[in-house]
């Protein structure tokens, strides 16, 4: 908790959350130049991507812990602000409003998550480390130097004893820098590349991270005896692999719009 004033409580995940999607916007501004785009349509933009994005986040939090839910009072479904939202819940939503609005604004949808990719996962590295602060999303118990001290209140079931676990809020974050600056690097110097190649650059190595990192941690989803990012992400890695083959042999006029 950040601060509390009366009811109000101002907590330093939606900080960090809102500084991610303001940073990513003004990214996202400086990118669409480079690609002919009017950077205004991004202030636009981003309303459409929180609103898709973050009631799917919940939705798709609350479904794969259903159990739990249907076990409570049914308000608890929209208590977001106790926890419990999921970055692919986010992705999926924020991909179906960004391609209503393309559609609605007449824009090429493959160029545009092309511009939005670099401040997406901007914005996800800046973000994991809410977890940091809620004392979550940490992974299996280690002696390693970098070590992250977890309080008894937050610790698993059973491991109270145990109090240094896997940083992997920390692990994401500094992965999800690394996808950044290839993003950038690969957006500047590559400029023939089909539109949402990056896009498909960007969902290839998210993923390749994500299902290394989502194997350390304690508190996944699951699906059955699989963890949902896991699977999540392996699709991510073809959705990539295809998607990128796929757009550098069509001929432009040919792909989406």
């Amino acid at each position: 908790m950040l601060l509390t004033v009366g009811p109000l409580s101002i907590r330093w995940y939606s900080i960090l959350i809102l500084t991610g999607i303001i940073l990513a916007t003004a990214l996202c501004r400086r990118l669409a130049r480079e690609r002919d785009l009017d950077p205004e349509i991004f202030s636009d933009l981003v309303v459409w991507l929180v609103v898709g994005a973050i009631p799917m986040a919940r939705a798709y939090y609350v479904f794969f812990e259903w159990p739990r839910f249907s076990q409570e009072p049914l308000w608890k479904i929209f208590a977001i602000w106790e926890g419990g939202i999921a970055i692919h819940g986010a992705i999926i939503g924020g991909l179906m409003a960004g391609y209503l609005f393309a559609r609605r604004r007449k824009l090429s949808f493959l160029t545009l998550v092309d511009v939005v990719a670099p401040g997406l996962i901007l914005g996800q590295a800046i973000g994991r480390w809410g977890n940091f602060f809620n004392s979550e999303a940490f992974g299996g118990p280690t002696d390693l130097p970098w070590k992250l001290f977890i309080p008894l209140a937050n610790r698993p079931s059973g491991m109270e004893s145990v109090a240094f676990y896997h940083p992997t809020f920390l692990y994401e974050s500094f992965w999800n820098l690394g996808v950044f600056g290839l993003l950038l690097f690969v957006f500047f110097r590559f400029r023939q590349l089909k539109p949402g190649s990056l896009f498909c650059l960007y969902a290839l190595t998210y993923s390749l991270g994500r299902i290394w990192i989502e194997g350390l941690r304690m508190d996944s989803l699951m699906f059955g005896p699989l963890r949902v990012a896991q699977l999540i992400s392996f699709s991510g890695i073809l959705l990539g692999l295809i998607g990128w083959a796929w757009l550098n042999r069509r001929r432009p006029e040919k792909l989406l719009s």
